[in-house]
């Protein structure tokens, strides 16, 4: 067996206990909320019989562990439940949901590194002057800011006061734009950041000096030569920064009431619809473990001493 297939596996192991322990956590957490969703369903008119036949009907009424294991086995089997309070199958009302955090993401991605690299690149050649100093200033501010605070100011000025973008839900590609932008700009910071640091270390390399005394263009240099090495660490963290931006689009996907599976979660967690709750969060951390699990696989391939590790 390759040293890399056994790399793979062996990330691909810890991924699977990964998504076990994260279900045992959020089973646990939703067991340990005050009340329980059939209480939250039935009105003071409804007899304790009624009441015991609906746990009993749902599951409610067996162990913790018992509950978990069959959960867990139906989950296995592709079987997510079915939601106490809509009484739809989970993996229905999730893969209605996927596509639009899905498109969230992506596009918000696409925004964060279109626009991170290329600033980077230009802050690092033009190291302590005027652009680096104004973007790393912009760059702290947007780090700084709380994604549904960002929201808020961009519905205010984009939606309310000029009229420009809807102000919630979703109406078509222009309705994305507040709600992608609000996504990428506090990643953005973070990417930038790093790409004007590799791109600086890439810099003080010998080679970069040798290509420099050769005479090639200031262009070849900083593409084939800066930019190509520096872009290594770079795109690992592309498929590392896949999950953070899954999950910080449940803030977002509330701020602007964006139909995708963050909102369908909060409302869910609202009304302790285990089933829902426990499906989407079994989907986010699959998620996360696979976009994990591809930028080990890339981290791999472009640094072999990374699978020696």
């Amino acid at each position: 067996m390759s040293g890399m297939l056994k790399y793979i596996i062996k990330r691909l192991i810890i991924g699977v206990l990964v998504v076990i322990s994260v279900s045992v956590v959020i089973f646990g957490i939703m067991q340990m909320m005050p009340g329980n969703p059939i209480d939250l369903m039935v009105g003071p008119r409804v007899s304790p019989e009624q009441i015991a036949e609906m746990k009993a009907r749902w599951g409610l009424d067996k162990p913790i562990p018992v509950q978990y294991l069959y959960w867990l086995w139906n989950v296995l089997h592709g079987d997510f439940g079915v939601s106490i309070t809509t009484k739809q199958q989970v993996s229905f009302l999730i893969m209605q949901r996927l596509p639009f955090t899905l498109m969230l993401t992506g596009a918000a991605i696409l925004v964060e590194y279109v626009c991170a690299v290329p600033m980077g690149l230009a802050a690092a050649v033009k190291k302590d002057k005027l652009f680096d100093k104004a973007m790393t200033i912009v760059m702290v501010v947007l780090w700084s800011m709380p994604p549904f605070w960002l929201g808020i100011l961009f519905m205010i000025a984009f939606a309310i006061n000029i009229p420009i973008f809807p102000i919630s839900g979703y109406s078509g590609f222009i309705s994305l734009v507040l709600p992608a932008l609000t996504l990428a700009l506090p990643s953005m910071a973070q990417t930038y950041r790093l790409t004007r640091s590799e791109v600086l270390d890439v810099m003080d390399e010998k080679y970069v000096e040798t290509a420099y005394a050769k005479g090639l263009g200031e262009k070849d240099i900083l593409v084939k030569h800066i930019l190509r090495n520096a872009l290594i660490p770079i795109t690992v963290t592309f498929f590392l920064s896949l999950p953070w931006l899954i999950g910080g689009s449940v803030v977002v996907e509330n701020v602007f009431a964006w139909p995708g599976m963050g909102q369908l979660l909060w409302k869910c967690i609202a009304k302790q619809d285990f089933p829902v709750v426990q499906g989407i969060v079994f989907i986010i951390a699959v998620l996360t473990v696979i976009c994990n699990l591809i930028g080990d696989i890339v981290a791999g391939m472009l640094d072999p001493r990374i699978r020696l590790e």
